[in-house]
């Protein structure tokens, strides 16, 4: 029998404490660490031999959502279950495009939890009739962008410096605000630097430039 090496990251240690106790019962599970911020959570990875990352939004959206991408980055073997959301796909979908091998909803039962990890630990997943709609549209226009990825090669085509920075942020989720907020500028600036990655990548809006950003950095 395979054992699951579980690492649990969450805000509240009482809740980690119960997600332990339910994982622990089954024989095929066994939970290394139980972290309560992105740095205990790094250091458990670095150190300790973990399977599956259960990582709580309780930590907040963006923290999960940052740890997320990192524990893939840092540890692409290492499978990471959003645990908490609700049901909307677009929510989903931003942990799913950072590297989120599942998800566990908020009305989920223990069952499902249990299932969950053991899915992902054979590289598995379940999703919704929804989100699995939203995956397949988000790939298709993905597709369509790609296909015109040759425009890139065009030294008309290479984005500023300031515009990758832009574009980084946009890839983020980051609001014109926000953005104007991390670079110390005007919003009026980010939407002309907006503007301007768009119409050299030929696309039609934010989405599809931030998809672009892999190809940019290669």
């Amino acid at each position: 029998m395979s054992l699951s090496k579980v690492l649990i990251v969450i805000e509240s240690r009482f809740m980690g404490d119960i997600f332990t106790e339910i994982l622990e019962e089954e024989p095929d599970i066994t939970v290394v660490g139980c972290a309560s911020n992105i740095e205990q959570a790094l250091k458990f990875i670095r150190e300790q031999e973990v399977d599956v990352a259960l990582v709580s939004i309780q930590l907040s959206n963006e923290t999960a959502l940052e740890l997320t991408s990192m524990i893939v980055d840092i540890a692409p073997s290492i499978k990471v279950l959003v645990l908490g959301l609700t049901d909307n796909r677009h929510h989903v979908l931003k942990y799913v495009e950072a590297g989120a091998a599942g998800y566990i909803l908020q009305d989920s039962s223990v069952s499902d939890l249990i299932e969950s990890v053991r899915l992902a630990q054979r590289g598995e997943a379940q999703v919704s009739t929804k989100v699995a709609a939203a995956i397949l549209e988000r790939l298709s226009k993905m597709t369509k962008v790609f296909s015109r990825v040759d425009n890139l090669i065009l030294e008309d085509n290479r984005l500023t410096q300031r515009e990758l920075e832009v574009l980084g942020f946009i890839s983020q989720g980051f609001t014109n605000q926000e953005i104007a907020s991390q670079l110390v500028v005007e919003v009026g600036t980010v939407k002309n630097h907006v503007h301007s990655i768009i119409k050299k990548l030929n696309v039609n809006n934010r989405e599809e430039a931030a998809t672009y950003l892999a190809f940019i950095k290669r």
